[in-house]
């Protein structure tokens, strides 16, 4: 088994930031890539972020530029570092982690904009 846990949620003004952290314990073997999804309309979750073989980041168009997806493998872990945050982006972040034996999901990390 495999267990995410997120943290660093939190309520923030208009234009502020953000980090989430992810940690990975369990039965991690071969970690293909973590990212980063949040509910989005007419969608089950949407794509924020992913970290491919713990060095590669990529971002959807909405976080590029204002959001910087980082490693760290030796405490199995990933971080999401949000910038100039928007009230839009208020939603649960799951963090989700591709191995080799199967996808496995975070319980989410509440992030709130708001004035």
């Amino acid at each position: 088994q495999v267990q995410l846990v997120e943290s660093g949620g939190g309520l923030v003004q208009p234009g502020g930031s953000l980090r989430l952290s992810c940690l990975a314990s369990g039965s991690i073997f071969g970690i293909v890539a973590m990212a980063w999804y949040r509910p989005a309309p007419g969608k089950q979750r949407e794509l924020v972020a992913t970290l491919t073989g713990g060095t590669t980041p990529n971002y959807t168009e909405s976080g590029r530029g204002r959001f910087n997806h980082s490693g760290d493998a030796a405490r199995n872990a990933v971080y999401l570092q949000m910038n100039s945050l928007k009230p839009g982006e208020t939603a649960d972040y799951y963090c989700n982690a591709g191995l080799v034996t199967g996808v496995y999901w975070g319980q989410g990390a509440q992030v709130t904009v708001s004035s």
